[in-house]
């Protein structure tokens, strides 16, 4: 402190109680002028008096994700959360109560926990994240955003309570909406002009081209599950978006339907501006991928819900389709199937990839591990957005060129390709005659969780991201328009034939 030019002082602790040590503590305090009190290493419970005189004033810093592990020091928490299994840990600055580390959480900060971690590891990976967590907690104090000073005198009326008090900054939406209005008005398109504001957005079916007594809307939601952890671990927010309008916009359109307009939830515990609007930014990205007017959403901020840095979004499409071209439509035995390439793993499955990247003992900051991602870090290379495949199949659609298409997510080839079969009919998948090589994320997948074939086929799309399905007839001119549409590589997966009793509808044959 003296080197710094830092006031210091010490107080005899020798003859005195907690209670009549603090007091005297407050009383250097107050000395000085003191607003704000940060526990640091302190490493002892302070009395119900003190936390009372320092009551939205005082922060202690703890060495894991409060409410976990509350009650412990130093090593001793570490050791905890490593015994426990976690994948990740942090520190967690909070306001002083008289309930020990119950105080409101004000600031975390987050750390992986690595294959083969000591409390010592871990505790050198953790520590280095106080200093920054203290010093946003203090600015946050400094703009009144963990409430007024503590009254000085005992038994003062507390101070009113604001919504910004509570955790929620109106102004904070306010500056949101004013950077998102012009990616928003980017996505206009016919039938919307994609301007916010209103309280509800409005399409105009007609202006798009549909005759509303002919006219069936399809609806689709989505979100993009724990593939956000990632994101939030990285702090790569961007690509987020294009997966959140894919889930959805990819779904509408296997219906046949052209999807018109999108609106998104983001929920979190506190909401950065710039970490919110590099999502949006994302959604806009992905909305004008799949002419899709961005016509509203909504931001809810919810402390009492959402760590501070964490959140979740959710999207909302709507198409529309002519009655007579719903799909999936006349669908038969003999039918053949087309593959169309994803671009990676997309947007499901990451609950399994999380936890493959922890038995290989790697970190998202990586290099990437396997083949034709070099440059890039493992965390980069999984966030690769998912794609949007409404460009390279509406022209297919309108021309009534296929019979049915199926969107390869959550369940993989074997269970999504059923939900457009008739129950009779079985679908046969030949890998070695279609040519289907296992991609080498795919395969780094397999290999470091010894994931069998059929396991991989029911949770990963293994690099085939929609199926379309098409009559013998016509697959030469779909192959054709798919390739003067830049389609560089569409894989003849196999055919349709009747189903042999209750066999399951998809019969794979070959091996990776």
């Amino acid at each position: 402190a003296a080197s710094h030019g830092i006031p210091a002082a010490h107080v005899e602790r020798a003859g005195r109680n907690r209670e009549a040590f603090d007091e005297a503590v407050t009383a250097e305090l107050e000395s000085y002028g003191v607003q704000l009190v940060l526990l640091v290493g302190y490493m002892r419970i302070v009395s119900a008096g003190f936390c009372r005189r320092w009551a939205n004033a005082c922060l202690n810093v703890h060495p894991s994700l409060l409410p976990d592990f509350a009650g412990g020091m130093d090593l001793a928490v570490h050791e905890a959360v490593i015994r426990a299994g976690r994948t990740e840990s942090g520190c967690t600055v909070h306001l002083v109560t008289e309930e020990v580390d119950g105080g409101p959480i004000v600031v975390q900060k987050r750390a992986p926990v690595l294959p083969g971690d000591t409390p010592e590891s871990l505790k050198a990976r953790v520590q280095p994240l106080e200093g920054p967590a203290f010093i946003e907690a203090i600015e946050m104090f400094a703009a009144g955003r963990l409430g007024p000073p503590a009254p000085g005198a005992a038994g003062a009326q507390p101070p009113p309570l604001t919504y910004k008090a509570a955790g929620v900054d109106i102004s904070a939406g306010n500056d949101l909406v004013d950077l998102i209005k012009p990616l928003c008005r980017a996505t206009a398109r016919p039938g919307c002009d994609a301007h916010l504001g209103g309280f509800g957005g409005m399409f105009d079916l007609a202006a798009s081209g549909y005759d509303a007594a002919d006219c069936v809307l399809v609806s689709g939601t989505d979100g993009v599950g724990t593939k956000l952890r990632i994101a939030h671990l990285t702090g790569a927010h961007g690509s987020i978006g294009i997966d959140l309008v894919a889930m959805c916009v990819n779904d509408v359109i296997v219906a046949g339907a052209e999807p018109l307009f999108f609106l998104d939830y983001f929920a979190c515990g506190r909401l950065d501006v710039q970490d919110a609007a590099s999502v949006v930014s994302g959604i806009a990205e992905g909305c004008k991928l799949s002419n899709c007017g961005l016509v509203g959403g909504e931001t809810a901020e919810m402390p009492s819900m959402y760590k501070d840095g964490d959140y979740d979004v959710a999207g909302f499409a709507v198409g529309a389709v002519q009655r007579q071209a719903i799909l999936p439509r006349g669908v038969a035995e003999g039918d053949l199937l087309l593959g169309l390439a994803s671009s990676g793993v997309h947007s499901n499955g990451f609950s399994l990839v999380r936890k493959v990247v922890e038995r290989a003992g790697a970190a998202y900051g990586d290099p990437c591990p396997w083949a034709g991602e070099e440059g890039k870090s493992l965390g980069e290379a999984l966030l690769t957005p998912t794609r949007i495949y409404v460009a390279a199949l509406l022209p297919l659609i309108k021309r009534g060129l296929l019979r049915g298409m199926a969107h390869i997510t959550g369940g993989g080839l074997t269970e999504n390709l059923p939900r457009v079969l008739p129950d009779g009919l079985s679908a046969e998948v030949d890998l070695r005659a279609a040519g289907w090589a296992l991609p080498p994320v795919f395969a780094w997948l397999r290999d470091n969780a010894g994931l069998s074939q059929d396991e991989m086929l029911r949770t990963f799309n293994c690099g085939v991201g929609m199926v379309l399905v098409v009559s013998p007839d016509r697959c030469e001119e779909v192959l054709e328009r798919l390739a003067a549409g830049g389609e560089a590589t569409v894989l003849r997966l196999g055919r349709l034939r009747a189903r042999q009793g209750r066999e399951p509808q998809v019969q794979v044959r070959g091996e990776w």
